[in-house]
């Protein structure tokens, strides 16, 4: 029998042609319990992947597409007077689905991004006095496009740092490309199966936080941490929250692998979608954030001593 997680990134394979690795990452960062960003250029998949992952869940899910003009109150819900009632009456947004996709999430102004920031960090958002809590399990996949495009606004470093991974999908290989084009299109993400159930997903969780983490792994990730803070080519290093995060899709990764334990080489499957875009280049340094990356996975150690 196929393992589920396998199942899942088959299935979303299915309408998602050639992207195994990316899918393999976007499900990784969900089944660590966090909110995933997808960053590329318009028609690539962005929108379908995040449909497809909350199909493969089993999910509630709900999209908003932002706009300049989005108020929060389109994203968390309003009160409305009930005439007959005599009183004032709650209706949610769609925030309260188990996912959310926020559609080119940085072409709404700040403040609305905002609304986000209270749900991503705490699983619950205040709204009249009154704070509402979330279901569960509530991840956020928002999509954006470059922001050297029109309309755009850049997304802060505080909300930025709320997305454990943000990934890219890129142009289609060749062969995947050809294989879209005879067959005219793919099957719709609402047509796919759930193969991961919420029991499953819980399973996985758990035996993510028991993944045994040696010494030696340790030392590895704390080295990496140290570079990028003490590097004059970082302007801004790894937060505590970050290298949190780090170990978090480490740990997810190994139970992936089907191990009980971490190796560097899980912590080098996920380096790049976890530190990217929590770490900023110095005015000196003429790379973005997958360069310093880059820059620190060639000069620290490879393998754990």
């Amino acid at each position: 029998m196929q393992h589920p997680i396998d199942a899942s990134v088959d299935a979303i394979g299915t309408v998602l042609l050639g992207k195994g690795p990316v899918i393999r990452k976007a499900l990784c960062c969900l089944l660590a319990g966090g909110h995933l960003l997808l960053e590329d250029m318009p028609g690539v998949g962005k929108t379908t992947l995040a449909h497809a992952l909350a199909r493969v869940l089993g999910l509630s899910y709900g999209r908003v597409q932002f706009t300049a003009d989005l108020l929060p109150a389109d994203i968390l819900g309003m009160s409305v007077f009930d005439r007959e009632g005599g009183r004032f009456q709650f209706h949610p947004g769609p925030i309260f689905h188990q996912v959310l996709l926020a559609d080119e999430i940085n072409r709404a102004t700040p403040r609305t991004q905002s609304a986000l920031l209270e749900a991503m960090a705490e699983g619950q958002v205040s709204i009249d006095g009154e704070t509402r809590v979330l279901a569960q399990p509530f991840f956020v996949i928002a999509t954006q496009n470059p922001v050297t495009q029109a309309g755009t606004y850049p997304l802060p470093e505080s909300q930025l740092d709320r997305f454990l991974m943000r990934l890219s999908l890129g142009y289609p290989h060749p062969s995947a490309e050809r294989q879209l084009l005879l067959a005219g299109g793919v099957a719709a993400a609402a047509q796919l199966a759930t193969t991961l159930t919420a029991e499953q997903l819980q399973v996985i969780r758990q035996e993510a936080a028991a993944a045994t983490v040696s010494d030696s792994l340790l030392n590895y990730v704390q080295r990496l941490i140290a570079f990028t803070r003490e590097r004059p080519e970082f302007a801004l290093g790894l937060s505590p929250r970050g290298a949190l995060a780090l170990m978090a899709a480490a740990r997810t990764w190994a139970v992936m692998e089907s191990r009980s334990y971490v190796i560097p080489e899980d912590v080098q499957q996920v380096l790049a979608p976890v530190v990217a875009h929590r770490v900023l280049p110095s005015s000196d340094y003429a790379g973005d954030g997958l360069a310093l990356v880059g820059l620190l996975e060639r000069s620290v150690d490879v393998v754990a001593s």
